[in-house]
């Protein structure tokens, strides 16, 4: 059987690169009967019954990770495009974003956008919260509509990686992918100043050659959900926290009211931004507050 990688999937197909080709495929299906699904960045085994027809995905490998929004799998890396204003810079939407590339083993790169748009004040209060992602390890880049050096920013970073593109809609995700690739030509989303938010503008998942590397534009989306995360793996997605984790004096410490929990005392000492903390308490009030799945 012939091998490739699923670079983009619409309306039933999957489109297979084999290194020379796109080949339209269709799954098997015993992957609908056993609650399996092929995904975008799946490296498959497929057959062809003739030359020039659909071919048959058979086999799905194993996977080096999978989201589920966007359904994605194969992942090297995040770009979480965040805007600064329209819609404004929202923290604890940018934490869920982390948390959740965090407990899949994917890279969290945080792009922030529409920089040009800020007043002098705003932009002061920005530089605070770069500095603090910093500081947690997170690469912050700051983009400028028009910006000439971009793709010369960016081209070290997609290099030789697979990376996925996502955020709220309207913060400029299909702007950044039209800097990167001309001749794409998205429609760029208008923003609904009633909604604060763009319309949606992608509608399907695809793999696309940028930099010498894989990046997907994903549908915009709102939030991505804790349903795989459990409340003990919640302080391992907070970088500043596993730091000095260790310190506790209780195992497994979920960093709430056990006495002598060394993150609230690097929280009161402003080691661990408070927000981050009260956000980590909000989190971990959602998964416990999760229905149990049966």
């Amino acid at each position: 059987m012939a091998q490739g990688q699923i670079r983009k999937a619409l309306s039933g197909y999957y489109y297979v690169y084999d290194g020379a080709q796109l080949i339209q495929c269709r799954g098997r299906g015993v992957f609908r009967n056993r609650g399996e699904s092929p995904l975008v960045g799946d490296i498959v085994e497929y057959t062809l019954e003739t030359e020039g027809s659909d071919g048959t995905i058979q086999k799905i490998m194993d996977r080096q990770n999978e989201l589920v929004r966007p359904p994605i799998a194969n992942i090297d890396q995040g770009i979480l495009v965040f805007s600064v204003k329209e819609p404004n810079f929202n923290t604890i939407l940018l934490d869920r974003f982390l948390v959740v590339l965090e407990s899949f083993h994917v890279h969290p790169i945080i792009c922030l956008t529409k920089m040009d748009l800020l007043e002098e004040h705003e932009r002061e209060e920005l530089q605070g919260y770069i500095k603090d992602y910093e500081s947690m390890g997170y690469t912050v880049l700051q983009t400028y509509k028009g910006e000439e050096e971009l793709i010369e920013r960016l081209q070290p970073i997609l290099k030789g990686k697979t990376s996925v593109l996502a955020g709220q809609s309207g913060v400029g995700k299909s702007t950044l992918l039209n800097t990167l690739i001309p001749d794409l030509n998205l429609k760029t989303g208008i923003i609904s100043q009633s909604l604060g938010r763009g319309k949606h503008t992608t509608r399907h998942v695809e793999l696309l050659e940028v930099c010498d590397g894989l990046l997907a534009d994903t549908p915009g989306f709102s939030s991505f959900d804790f349903d795989d995360i459990e409340k003990e793996e919640l302080g391992a997605c907070f970088p500043e926290m596993v730091q000095v984790a260790e310190n506790c004096k209780f195992r497994g410490c979920l960093h709430l009211k056990e006495p002598k929990c060394a993150v609230k005392v690097a929280v009161e000492a402003g080691e661990i931004r408070e927000y981050r903390y009260k956000h980590y308490e909000q989190f971990m009030q959602e998964i416990m507050d999760r229905k149990p799945r049966y």
